[in-house]
């Protein structure tokens, strides 16, 4: 006769729970539907252990588990009903394959006797997610669920990580099962080996003009200390990829600028003259390597180093001299303590990068802008919090803050890389949820805010305090910026009539102001930090003032000189 203890019957959505504890999870983000009762049922006996967040919009849901996985490095969960639930979280899912974040999105789906027979709200999901997430699955059989809900976990976070879509047909999660739970989850991790740290150490040693380039996910703070200890202590110029600032310090000596949207001549030049580029964790994508231009494929003129979690991504585009799989905290440990010996000889080249980087960022000068936001940041940004975390939406106004504002841990700079819009509120409200004691401002257009603005009443229902920075010009902005390059003048599709954001921030509980001049923006900050509740400084700029770098007068004059 067997002493086992007899495994307790439960429903399958109690199963899943279960499993979402084992696993760590302890925060999820979700737009409530029927076809996922059994779940929020069981989350309900865990209230005081797992806390549930409900956004005004499944797309607002995906974007905060998104964001949420970006701060966290563990996956960040959604939950969403199926059909309109899964196509609206759809945009959450695209963002984390391409920004590499952890992430699983679970989708209620119709009864299994009723599928393919386009049932209410029926959608194949394997279809629909599976050019956009890594795995993406149905449990149909419910002893099952501990086996999928570990692979999940697994999957998202091993590798390159990236997001999981499940799908849990509603009468599967009120089935009762006898089933044993799975383990904890391990991520698998690629190894790095001390033969492979000694080859890239030898050739930076060789190099004249060596330059890192950081980027990609799976910084932590620890990786970040780290590689910055071995960049200063060898004077090595380090740049970013897009998005990506926070991963070295931005006051560091060695920091040199960020290859993305507003990045500077002078350093697109400075990646010509270098000799070696040693790429640690960036997939050297379309945005940092300026449309396959600043390095050309398949073969680039410097000698290549590329270091990436996923063995996959070296060679995807650009063949190497040097490639290995390891992921950012191993190689920067393994980095961190050595000393090449070749400070003396690089000295010039990084002391030049750096001070171009310094007079890129220095406040610009008086063009009579009413309201001009680099000299604004440039007059605070020393006296922000060094933990604060600041979220981009897409769109040109997001050039002020990834241009004159210093990031590095322990703050973030938390953006999509794939240009969506309707981002930065909803990310910022996960990152005040996860660090409420923090700043979070959020950089938004006033065409992005339209598209998700309303997240800020799950803000004000959860009781944190992001605040909002709406840059109010009237315009889609960065598609005007093409328009007028390639068709000056003939406006269209572009311009948005404008509406009072103030009293809109207010109905959903929020302080709110309305900033118009430069001297205005910094006494407008301490007021809505000091609200304790969300914030939203509407701040009207010019469309003149199209980028931090040209205006449309500018573009129009070079297109019809070169017409």
């Amino acid at each position: 006769m067997s002493d086992a203890t007899p495994l307790p019957a439960r429903t399958a959505g109690k199963v899943l729970v279960d499993q979402l504890l084992i696993h760590g999870a302890d925060t999820a983000f979700c737009v409530p539907g029927e076809s996922y009762l059994e779940v929020l049922d069981a989350l309900h006996d865990v209230s005081n252990r797992f806390k549930l967040y409900n956004a005004r919009h499944e797309a607002g849901a995906a974007n905060m588990a998104e964001a949420y996985g970006k701060l966290t490095g563990k996956p960040g969960i959604c939950m969403v009903t199926r059909g309109p639930g899964a196509c609206h979280a759809s945009i959450g899912v695209h963002i984390a394959q391409q920004d590499s974040t952890p992430m699983i999105l679970l989708i209620g789906q119709v009864a299994r006797d009723m599928t393919d027979r386009e049932a209410f709200q029926e959608v194949d999901y394997r279809a629909m997610f599976g050019g956009l997430a890594k795995w993406v699955a149905q449990i149909d059989v419910p002893e099952r669920v501990p086996e999928y809900i570990a692979r999940a976990f697994r999957v998202a976070t091993s590798g390159r990580p990236g997001p999981v879509v499940l799908a849990l047909p509603e009468d599967m999660l009120t089935t009762v099962v006898e089933v044993a739970d799975a383990r904890p989850y391990t991520a698998t991790r690629a190894e790095v080996s001390p033969a492979s740290v000694d080859k890239l150490a030898d050739l930076l040693a060789g190099a004249e003009r060596p330059l890192l380039l950081l980027g990609g996910s799976g910084w932590t703070d620890r990786a970040a200390a780290d590689i910055r200890q071995f960049a200063e202590k060898n004077g090595l110029p380090v740049t970013t990829s897009f998005r990506r600032q926070d991963a070295l310090d931005n006051r560091s000596p060695a920091y040199v600028g960020d290859f993305g949207t507003s990045t500077s001549g002078k350093l697109i030049q400075r990646l010509a003259e270098a000799d070696l580029l040693v790429v640690l964790g960036a997939r050297l994508g379309e945005m940092t390597t300026k449309g396959y231009t600043a390095l050309e494929p398949p073969q680039v003129r410097q000698t290549l180093v590329h270091v990436h979690q996923d063995a996959d991504e070296i060679g995807r585009v650009y063949g190497p001299d040097l490639g290995f799989a390891a992921d950012m905290p191993q190689i920067a440990a393994a980095l961190a303590g050595r000393d090449l010996g070749r400070r003396a000889a690089w000295q010039d080249w990084a002391e030049a990068l750096r001070q171009e980087y310094l007079d890129d960022t220095a406040a610009p000068a008086d063009q009579g802008w009413t309201l001009d936001m680099g000299q604004a940041f440039c007059a605070l940004r020393d006296d922000l919090p060094a933990d604060m975390i600041v979220t981009l939406d897409a769109g040109n106004h997001t050039g002020w803050a990834q241009r004159y504002l210093r990031f590095g841990r322990p703050g973030r700079e938390v953006g999509s890389t794939c240009g969506s819009m309707g981002y930065s509120v909803p990310a910022a409200v996960a990152a005040a949820v996860r660090h409420p004691d923090r700043l979070v401002l959020s950089m938004v257009g006033d065409g992005g805010f339209m598209m998700s603005g309303q997240e800020l009443a799950t803000a004000a229902q959860y009781g944190v305090a992001p605040i909002v920075l709406l840059f109010n010009n009237g315009i889609y902005g960065t598609i005007r910026m093409h328009q007028e390059r390639d068709h000056p003048g003939r406006l269209s599709g572009t311009t948005l009539k404008t509406h009072d954001f103030c009293k809109m921030a207010e109905g959903y509980g929020c302080h709110a102001e309305r900033v118009t001049r430069t001297e205005d923006f910094a006494p407008a900050l301490a007021r809505a930090r000091a609200a304790g509740r969300p914030a939203v400084l509407e701040l009207v700029t010019d469309p003149e003032q199209i980028s931090t770098r040209t205006t449309i007068t500018r573009l129009r004059e070079a297109a019809q000189k070169a017409s």
